[in-house]
């Protein structure tokens, strides 16, 4: 049987230097459209971030996501879902080019490359938890009743994580963010 870790992993500080707060984020994806694994496979450990619908979600990546910013990626719609790592926002907001493309299933006739609707961010994988931190488990911790993932009805694709929230889930991870 396997010894339980002691020593943290840490996480590489790639995060700009800059005089305001880093930003902490959760995205959710669906690991049969695009998972963890996915994104460690991408060139660079690197992929645009889109196909998001939903003016909220899009607010957040349009105008909140920022260069340095820190995501948990969540996978969803899975048995169980759960978080699975960290990436980090690598490009800001930018128009999400599949609104424009009538054979891209996130189409979208209203948006336009002139006027664009949608946005996406760019992600870089940061490090691949060694195991999900699944939703049921994520539940059980009190640090963590007020994190938005865990409110009911709560569904929005892109979510704010508090500096706190995000240290606990690290912690829970056996992550060292230093």
């Amino acid at each position: 049987m396997p010894q339980k870790q002691t020593a943290h992993k840490k996480l590489q500080n790639s995060r700009p230097e800059r005089g305001d707060r880093v930003g902490y984020w959760l995205v959710k994806s669906e690991p049969d459209c695009f998972s963890i694994d996915d994104l460690l496979a991408a060139k660079g450990r690197t992929t645009y971030w889109d196909g998001v619908r939903n003016y909220q979600a899009r607010n957040m990546l349009r105008d909140q996501m920022k260069l340095g910013d820190r995501v948990l990626f969540y996978h969803s719609n899975a048995k169980p879902p759960g978080i699975a790592g960290v990436a980090e926002v690598v490009r800001e907001g930018y128009p999400d080019t599949t609104a424009f493309d009538v054979k891209h299933e996130h189409y979208d006739p209203k948006s336009k490359p002139d006027s664009p609707t949608w946005y996406r961010v760019d992600l870089k994988l940061v490090a691949k938890f060694p195991r999900e931190l699944s939703l049921p488990a994520l539940r059980q911790v009190p640090a963590l009743a007020g994190m938005a993932l865990l409110q009911r009805g709560s569904r929005l694709s892109v979510q704010p994580v508090s500096s706190q929230e995000f240290k606990t889930v690290l912690a829970l991870a056996e992550i060292d963010e230093s």
